[in-house]
């Protein structure tokens, strides 16, 4: 296969069927603003896989019955820009909201396991901190089991987020009782880092999951769902068929926490406002 002509540049048809192909996939509308970053992150594919052109990158794409192909095309074009108790905000309320819910006999009786889903959970800083703030509410109810689901569209960072390894200096945004109680000094690699704990670690099951499925195969609902910062890559109508289906997930009384720049003021939902960025289903 004869390799890419320097002078061969991503054309305008091919942007707009990477567009296409992205949006079907993945929901994120790279709009007509993007193509500069399309061919800094899919320049590479193309070279090193010796086609001629985006063209011919994207039939093969298209034709791996695998899947690969596209996975690593999606995990190419998303970002996934965080960190530790990203918007600090969320953790101090989801604290709030599970000692509420723990006072509560009821609750603790209707409830003997706390689900969250942390519903685009990239390199696995967001299901991280929720398994730190949520065990640490748990402390004096340990008959009130935790289950946390992190999924993700990209493989590449689920691999990441199941390690749990952190620079030292990169837990500055980690306030210290998490960081003393749930951090444990690691030799990785030859170099010394930070990793969660064993115990926190197994409360989390990273699943490769695309929020475009037509449905959500979730049996138990759950308690609380993160769903931050992926929101402001949709569409209106992508958005609303999203928040709807995450709405049928939540337990009556459950949570919905979006992006500090997201909003759903725009769009047809059941939940109910009860701050910027969070929302409830009633009963």
């Amino acid at each position: 296969m004869p390799a890419i002509d320097e002078t061969r540049d991503l054309t305008a048809k091919e942007y707009a069927r990477i567009r296409d192909l992205v949006y079907a996939e993945s929901g994120i509308n790279l709009g007509d603003q993007k193509m500069q970053l399309v061919r800094a992150r899919l320049g590479k594919f193309v070279r090193n896989g010796g086609f001629s052109s985006y063209d011919a990158y994207l039939d093969t794409v298209q034709a791996d019955s695998t899947g690969e192909q596209l996975c690593g095309l999606l995990d190419a074009i998303s970002t996934n820009t965080t960190h530790l108790f990203r918007e600090m905000h969320h953790f101090d309320l989801l604290g709030k909201i599970i000692g509420g819910w723990v006072q509560d006999p009821r609750w603790r009786a209707a409830h003997p396991t706390l689900r969250i889903w942390s519903a685009a959970s990239s390199s696995g800083e967001e299901p991280h901190s929720i398994a730190m703030v949520a065990h640490d509410s748990l402390r004096a109810h340990s008959e009130i089991e935790l289950k946390i689901l992190a999924t993700d569209i990209s493989g590449k960072m689920l691999k990441r987020a199941q390690i749990a390894i952190y620079d030292p200096h990169r837990l500055g945004t980690t306030p210290p009782q998490y960081r003393n109680r749930y951090l444990c000094k690691v030799d990785h690699q030859g170099t010394p880092m930070m990793q969660l704990s064993a115990e926190l670690r197994g409360l989390i099951t990273f699943a490769r999951f695309n929020l475009m499925n037509a449905s959500f195969p979730f049996r138990h609902g759950f308690d609380v769902v993160f769903c931050r910062n992926v929101m402001i890559y949709f569409d209106r109508q992508t958005q609303e068929a999203l928040v709807n289906k995450i709405a049928g997930q939540l337990h009556p009384g459950g949570y919905l926490l979006i992006g500090h720049s997201e909003s759903l003021n725009r769009i047809d939902h059941s939940l109910e406002y009860v701050e910027p960025t969070v929302y409830r289903r009633k009963g």
